[in-house]
């Protein structure tokens, strides 16, 4: 049977691509190529045990992406929390760190447009 391999991509609509896509660079060091986008490696993922691509929907009244009014979040996950979190700081970015859990540390932001950010630091399994 044929199945999918993986998250091929996500896209969605901004009122100011370029200046969005910007701040995911300056802010969460995403590395933005000449063409306007971000392409993301499965090795990045691999070189870190534990941290995989997790694909669940939410109930449709969940509270977790507040204060995002958006149907979606982002997931990223990162080698280094506290270095991000840093990054956010020096851009004034305002932080919601969550309690530690079996499978890593985490902390909300939100992008310029709203869109709730999941930082996920993988915890090795």
């Amino acid at each position: 049977m044929a199945k999918v391999l993986g998250i091929g991509g996500i896209f969605f609509k901004s009122k100011d691509p370029s200046a969005l896509i910007n701040w995911y660079r300056d802010v969460v060091g995403l590395e933005v190529h000449d063409w306007g986008g971000v392409f993301l490696t499965p090795e990045g993922m691999a070189a870190h045990p534990g941290a995989g691509t997790v694909f669940a929907p939410f109930k449709q009244d969940t509270t977790y992406f507040e204060p995002s009014t958006k149907d979606f979040m982002i997931n990223f996950a990162v080698d280094d929390l506290d270095g991000i979190l840093a990054s956010c700081a020096k851009h004034g970015v305002a932080v919601k760190r969550l309690p530690d859990e079996p499978n890593g540390k985490f902390a909300h932001i939100s992008d310029p447009e709203g869109t709730r950010i999941e930082l996920w630091e993988p915890k090795p399994m």
